[in-house]
């Protein structure tokens, strides 16, 4: 049946995805999911740990644990909101400022890779299409 065949070809190219990405991010010393905490913080540098987990769609221990291993790295820091003292927010280092360039190159990197080959035509096509599965499962 060709809808278990697409099924079957997303979760191929999901697994396959992370894989590279996974090993990608590496080279960075980062781990899938790290970057797109740094990410947020590129667009709102200053939000809280509560935000970080609304924005991110993940559990506030999640983003703690996250917050943590790149606070180790010396990309972010966290520093108690000056009006409510029980508040964490969270600021990006000048590392995590420079570690920006090399990975927005992987994720063009994996981009490109993704869709050699596929016409512009073809693009517009499976970004509408990937957007009303998404719509779908929501």
């Amino acid at each position: 049946m060709i809808e278990d065949e697409i099924r079957e070809i997303l979760d191929g190219l999901s697994t396959k995805m992370r894989r590279n990405y996974s090993e990608m991010l590496r080279e960075l010393n980062l781990h899938v999911g790290q970057d797109q905490l740094l990410c947020r913080l590129w667009k709102e540098d200053g939000i809280t740990q509560i935000q970080l987990s609304e924005r991110l769609k993940c559990e506030p221990p999640t983003v703690a644990n996250t917050v943590k291993a790149l606070e180790n790295y010396g990309l972010i820091y966290r520093q108690r909101d000056e009006i409510d003292g029980r508040v964490n927010r969270v600021y990006l280092t000048a590392k995590g400022k420079e570690v920006k360039a090399p990975i927005e190159k992987v994720w063009r990197k994996q981009q490109d890779k993704l869709l050699e080959g596929i016409s512009a035509e073809e693009r517009l096509l499976l970004k509408k299409l990937l957007k009303r599965m998404a719509d779908n499962i929501s």
